[in-house]
């Protein structure tokens, strides 16, 4: 039987500063059952069509690994 769960599973959080402005960040998880290539695969789409930029990856014991991405909060000012 196959396992219907996903494979990757990303995450968003936000940071703000004192300023108002910060980072969201995106955490991919990827599992040990998916390939190198599939991962690299992911990271590449977040950064070329969300406009994210790879801030860290890391591979934990039992082969997971996890990809944080980044990209600076635009706010938007009223001009009226």
């Amino acid at each position: 039987m196959s396992d219907k769960t996903p494979a990757t599973v990303p995450t968003r959080y936000l940071t703000e500063g004192d300023d108002g402005r910060g980072w969201e960040y995106l955490v991919i998880t990827c599992q040990p059952r998916e390939s190198l290539a599939e991962a690299r695969r992911q990271v590449i789409d977040h950064a070329e069509y969300g406009r994210w930029e790879l801030r860290r990856s890391a591979i934990y014991t039992g082969g997971v690994r996890k990809y944080w991405l980044r990209r600076r909060r635009i706010r938007v000012k009223r001009t009226f």
